[in-house]
């Protein structure tokens, strides 16, 4: 399995991925689950992937070569050629298409379903940026300042901290810190997501970014922010007061009288029969 994140905010983007796959337990290797595209002061883009790996594989060697038609001119267009980013997920979503019509079939004669996830955003000169997921169907959606990131794979360990933290006017650094806590976190509750991590971020209109980094278990700023993160939860949660069951001790009590919700009732041995 795998998670990967993506965020948008005002300031820029940020993408992050783990690298680990697994077909069983003695069966786990790493692969890269990130794709930069860039043409620096035209266009930069980002895919992640989730699924099947090797669907995943298909589908970006493909894009790079797939092409959709424009209705009115006729013309080819590509993800180097797109004009929007709309146009160049358009693009992805023919590959993924494509994938599924050449070995769809296969894969289900074989029991395999065809599974994979994709997250596709950065900046084309002439307009915003835009963050979209892509399904296993080839269509799509795209992120909103009600939501301004998109998860896929293992989404739920990692997707507390971005909920509570996120919002499109955080700083971008703040961002890249939240995705690798949202990750850390991922990686704390489930051993099919590991290092090493690939971190990209991305300013608005910068049109390239050389803020592209691997992260291994070596790196000093994630084990800091592993260790930090633990220890301060930890302190936060310690600090919180306990549960106090006599409501004269506190001023928050926790056992008091609903007029809605009476407490629970016991089932006595004398009421055995009535079950």
């Amino acid at each position: 399995m795998t998670y990967c994140c993506a965020i948008k905010i005002n300031e820029g983007m940020v993408f992050l991925s783990d690298s680990r796959t697994n077909a069983g337990v003695d069966s786990i290797s790493t692969y890269r689950k990130m794709l930069v595209y860039e043409r620096p002061g035209d266009r930069f883009m980002v895919m992640l992937s989730a699924g099947n790996l090797s669907i995943s594989q298909s589908v970006r060697e493909i894009l790079q070569t797939e092409a959709i038609r424009d209705a009115e001119s006729g013309e080819a267009i590509t993800i180097w050629n797109a004009r929007s980013m709309f146009e160049a997920v358009q693009v992805l979503g023919a590959a993924v298409r494509h994938i599924n019509q050449r070995d769809g079939a296969a894969l289900r004669h074989a029991g395999l379903e065809f599974n994979v996830s994709l997250i596709f955003g950065g900046q084309i000169a002439g307009e915003g940026m835009r963050l979209f997921m892509v399904y296993s169907a080839g269509n799509f959606i795209e992120s909103t300042p009600e939501t301004p990131y998109l998860q896929i794979g293992e989404s739920k360990y990692g997707k507390p901290v971005l909920d509570r933290v996120i919002t499109p006017d955080t700083q971008l650094d703040e961002a890249a810190k939240c995705a690798l806590v949202s990750m850390d976190s991922t990686m704390m509750s489930n051993l099919s997501v590991g290092l090493p991590l690939d971190l990209v971020v991305y300013e608005t209109d910068a049109l390239r970014s050389d803020r592209i980094v691997c992260i291994d278990g070596n790196n000093p700023y994630f084990r800091m922010l592993h260790e930090s993160w633990g220890q301060r939860l930890r302190a936060v949660f310690d600090s919180i007061e306990d549960p106090q069951w006599n409501g004269e001790q506190t001023e928050i009590p926790l056992k008091v009288a609903s007029p809605r919700h009476p407490p629970l009732k016991k089932i006595t041995k004398a009421d055995e029969r009535l079950i």
